[in-house]
């Protein structure tokens, strides 16, 4: 036996005629005798009116003789019907009190087993093979349903929902009350007969031989589980929990929940029947009367928990009445944390985390019982805690006839062993199984004290949003440092229990080897203690997670600076080998791109640490964090001088747009010092030569070319007079000297070729531009400057000093260093002294083509002379470019010493395209006319309209005749119409017109 479910209790002993048959009224014992009386029985204290049986002895009330004239079979009280329903030669019904007949059903004569749906008022009986069923219509009247046939003798029987379950011989069949039709469930065994129990669920018990079998109404399997009796029961009966069977020698009382254990046996000799009352088991023997109540659920509980039986406990504690809901809670609670300690000592720790998960408890008492994992200390971390007391309450719980104290509820359960050695309980806690136990535990645990934790952070926020402050939040307490979610006030519950859990949660994803979860705790909303998980994680070298938890707490210097760290290690290969394929430069940027619309100052910071190894990437986080690139530059010209023309180049090449007016001058001014700085070098060691173009020079005039955003005039001031003259070109040609840039390209450079690839850039320019039109007057600028160089170099002096470009004590210096240039072809002059006339000024000043005058239109004289005309030049660049020059201007230019000969190259395709473009303009011309002859014959013909008129004639507008009037005739040469009214008409029309437009 394992616990007392029932109080065995003798009613009645010795009772004169053999006992067939017992039920009980409210209080009273109904006994059915073999001689067929009636002997009604009650408690021997002063009668109650109550509606229970009482625990104490019954006496003799009354006997009714001749009941029955046969001995009673059964009996059964209908208690909402107020009738006694009895089987013995028929099926009678007697009502209650009084016993007076209300109805005999006769044909139920040799009725052997019936069954009463007590809802629907429903009686079946058998009686040899046939199956009838009665309803009750009220008062004493019973109206017969149907009668069904069947293939055997009916031994059991029970309604199932709209059906019956029939024990035929040796098997068990359905019937179907709608249609009759009748299926086989199952055999029912060979020794014991067929048994039909029916199930307050609805469902049915079917017994075959010690085996009961659950089926639901229809008769199918429900489970694969069993109960298995101790031998063939010849009744049983369900009182929730228990299912109660009756054996020849004794009762057997078992849990209605798998495995259907072996709860209590009651022996008895001689035991014959077994009945079901509305609060205990009436157990019948030949000559007396036993009764089964229940011990109390609570004293129940109290047993079970004490002898270990925590499952079956559990289960009776939702037996508990409605109105003792917060007793069981507490008792359920209590008892799953017993239990789950009891789980925990034996090694079950995933089971025992489930009872500590439904216990509630609070994860504090979970925690202590893993001393080795750090918590953090706030106020709401109680001192070690006893095994909770079960036994409250015991004027609820406890029973005078259970023979059992409550006391043994607060001994120390034999599983709490103080002897037990501390070391090695030290070790078995925090083995992986208990460790992955409390992981599943905390896991579950999470989610709502996350969510707590958050909603308090929210009302925080709200009330100080508001201007409200919590009288609790005292300034002077110590408050957590958590960056991210700003500072949490100790006695905030929620969020230190949050980082209570959080903590020992990532301990215990560490210490099973579970670095990926643990990085996944911190990389969402957390309440990891920054400083233990600090020291954990730089302990045990995992960095990868605690750079999530800098992260999480919105601590990125200490991230950042972490990060740096291992970068360096990775380099320079002092660390381990994960270190180094790990962590890398492009982790900072990485860990940065997010902050660039935060904090951007502490982006520019640290990415100063990585712009020299990975300047691409750098520069794109610059870019995809739309950072201000001016702070940027400013920021990298302060602290990253060396770096700043790299940042500006990748700008450039990312995203040229992005980059403004003023970045593009810097970067130009950075290139012109490296090149002024080369040049400076180069000087000194008297190896400077104009002509050689290093990476330096070439990425300036690369820069100065294609760039338009920076000032040339600050850049030619710094050019250097006796160097750089190539450069110069270029800025002048930004500022629109073209003349003065090819004087240079000529005089300086030497170089038709780089002066006649500047023609073509600005004619292309100009010819692409939406309101420009293509111009030859830059060639014919550069034809001037071949034909008379003398002139163009003295223009090239003066206008370079109007520029401003140098000062005033340079000037002379740089006059004569322009007219010391030599001239192609080995021929150079010596030119002494410049007449500084205002005429001449004029001329050179005037000559530029953005002065809003051609070279060409001043007609200025040259000097002509073999040795001043550089006429190889000349012919190359008409020879080249003839279809972009004005022939009859350039013709103009040319000395007249010019072979006919040399300009072939020059006047062939020039004249060869005129006259083919003459040709095209008279076809085009004798095409105009033919198709102007063609409209002004189609004109003539739609003149030469005829029009009848008659003396029928009507006129259009106003339907009379036309007569010998003046009339008029629409296009269409039909419509005739009176003069007088077609212009009447249309004298409407225009004042009508006139009206409108006044409207308008």
């Amino acid at each position: 036996m394992v616990h007392n479910a029932y109080d065995s209790y003798q009613l009645l002993n010795d009772c004169p005629v053999q006992i067939d048959a017992v039920e009980s009224y409210n209080s009273k014992l109904f006994v059915g005798c073999y001689d067929g009386s009636l002997r009604i029985y009650s408690p021997s204290s002063s009668p109650s009116s109550s509606s229970e049986l009482h625990q104490e002895s019954y006496v003799l009330e009354t006997t009714v003789s001749g009941f029955s004239k046969k001995p009673i079979l059964a009996m059964e009280v209908l208690a909402s019907r107020e009738l006694l329903l009895s089987l013995s030669e028929s099926i009678s019904f007697h009502g209650l009190p009084n016993l007076e007949t209300v109805a005999v059903i006769t044909k139920a004569k040799g009725a052997n087993a019936y069954s009463w749906d007590d809802r629907r008022g429903l009686l079946c009986f058998s009686r040899l093979k046939r199956v009838c069923v009665f309803k009750h219509e009220g008062g004493g009247g019973f109206v017969e349903v149907r009668d069904y046939g069947v293939s055997d003798t009916v031994k059991s029987i029970s309604w199932c929902g709209e059906n019956i379950c029939l024990g035929i011989s040796k098997k068990y069949v359905i019937l179907n009350t709608a249609t009759g039709t009748v299926s086989e469930v199952f055999p029912s065994g060979r020794i014991a007969p067929p048994l039909v129990i029916s199930l307050p669920s609805g469902e049915l018990l079917l017994g075959k031989e010690n085996i009961g079998v659950f089926v639901d109404q229809n008769g199918k399997l429900l489970q694969t589980e069993r109960i298995c009796w101790s031998e063939a029961p010849t009744a049983i009966v369900i009182q929730n929990p228990y299912a109660i069977a009756l054996m020849p020698r004794r009762v057997e009382v078992r849990l209605l929940r798998s495995p259907y254990p072996l709860i209590q046996t009651v022996v008895l000799q001689n035991i014959r029947h077994l009945v079901k009352s509305n609060n205990a088991v009436i157990v019948g023997l030949d000559k007396s009367v036993h009764v089964l109540f229940p011990v109390s659920i609570g004293a129940q509980i109290v047993q079970l928990t004490a002898s270990g039986n925590f499952e079956e406990a559990l289960a009776l504690c939702k037996l508990l009445p409605p109105e003792e809901s917060s007793l069981r809670a507490a008792k359920e609670s209590s008892i799953h944390t017993r239990y789950a300690h009891y789980l925990f000592e034996n090694g079950s720790y995933e089971e025992a985390m489930e009872h500590f998960l439904a216990s509630q408890v609070d994860i504090t008492h979970v925690l202590s019982m893993y001393p080795s994992i750090i918590l953090p200390k706030t106020t709401i971390i109680p001192p070690p805690e006893k095994m909770v007391d079960i036994s409250g309450d015991e004027a609820s719980l406890s029973r005078g006839s259970s023979g059992l104290s409550d006391d043994m509820e607060s001994s120390s359960p034999r599983y709490f062993l103080e002897s037990e050695d501390n070391a090695a309980l030290e070790s078995k806690k925090m083995s992986h199984n208990t460790l992955m136990g409390l992981i599943k535990y905390l896991q579950k645990r999470r989610p709502g004290i996350i969510e707590k934790a958050t909603s308090e952070g929210t009302e925080e926020v709200i009330s100080d949003a508001v201007g409200k402050t919590y009288g609790a939040y005292d300034s002077s307490k110590s408050k957590k440092s958590s960056k991210g979610r700003g500072t949490i006030p100790l006695n905030s519950g929620a969020r230190e229990m949050a980082a209570i859990l959080d903590t020992a949660l990532l301990q215990a994803l560490l210490h099973t080897g579970q670095s990926g979860a643990a990085i996944e705790l911190l990389k969402g909303v957390n309440y990891c203690d920054v400083k233990i998980c600090e020291e954990i994680l730089m302990k045990s070298k995992n960095y990868s997670a605690l750079l999530e938890l800098f992260k999480s707490n919105s601590m990125h210097h200490e991230a950042l600076k972490l990060l740096n760290q291992l970068a360096e290690e990775s380099k320079s290969n002092q660390s381990q080998t994960d270190v180094t394929q790990i962590f890398s430069p492009e982790l900072i940027i990485e860990y940065l791109k997010p902050l660039c619309r935060t904090d951007p100052m502490l982006v520019l910071e640290y990415s100063m640490l990585v712009l020299e190894s990975c300047p691409t990437q750098t520069i794109d986080l610059f870019l995809s964090g739309n950072i201000s690139a001016d702070l940027v530059n400013s920021y990298l010209k302060q602290h990253a001088p060396s770096m700043q023309g790299r940042y500006l180049e990748l700008m450039m090449a990312m995203n040229e747009t992005a980059v403004s007016g003023n970045l593009q001058n810097e970067m130009v001014q950075i290139y012109l010092s490296d090149v002024l700085d080369l040049h400076a070098a180069k000087n000194a060691e008297q190896t400077w030569d104009e002509k050689d173009h290093p990476p330096e020079r070439k990425k300036l005039l690369s820069a100065l070319e294609s760039i338009s955003g920076y000032s040339p005039q600050t850049l030619l001031k710094r050019l250097p007079r006796d160097s750089l003259f190539e450069e110069r070109a270029v800025i002048l040609g930004k500022m629109n000297q073209h003349e003065l840039a090819l004087s240079i390209y000529v005089h300086k450079l030497h170089a038709p070729d780089l002066a006649l690839a500047y023609c073509d850039r600005i004619y292309e320019s100009v010819a692409y531009l939406p309101s420009g039109k293509p111009s030859s007057n830059i060639y014919l600028t550069l034809l001037q400057i071949y034909l008379n160089p003398q002139k163009s170099a003295k223009d090239f002096a003066k206008r370079i000093v109007a520029l401003g470009s140098f000062e005033s004590s340079d000037t002379k210096k740089m006059m004569e260093s322009v007219l010391s240039s030599k001239v192609k072809g080995g021929r150079s002059k010596k030119i002494v002294a410049i007449e500084e006339d205002a005429e001449d000024m004029r001329a050179g000043l005037g000559s530029s083509t953005d002065s809003g005058r051609s070279d060409v239109d001043a007609e200025e004289p040259m000097q002509e002379g073999n040795s001043t005309v550089m006429i190889s030049e000349v012919l190359d660049l008409l020879s080249q470019r003839w279809e972009r020059i004005n022939g009859a201007q350039a013709l103009k230019l040319l000395p007249r010493e010019t072979k006919l000969q040399n300009l072939l190259p020059f006047l062939a395709p020039l004249l060869r395209t005129s006259s083919e473009a003459h040709r095209n303009y008279s076809v085009i011309k004798s095409l105009r006319q033919s198709e102007s002859l063609q409209v002004k014959e189609e004109l003539y013909k739609h003149r030469k309209g005829v029009a009848h008129v008659t003396s029928e004639s009507m006129c259009s507008l106003c339907n009379k005749k036309i007569g010998t009037s003046v009339f008029a005739v629409y296009p269409n040469g039909k419509t005739l119409v009176h003069f007088v009214c077609f212009r009447d008409s249309q004298g409407m029309k225009a004042v009508s017109k006139t009206s409108h437009g006044r409207r308008r």
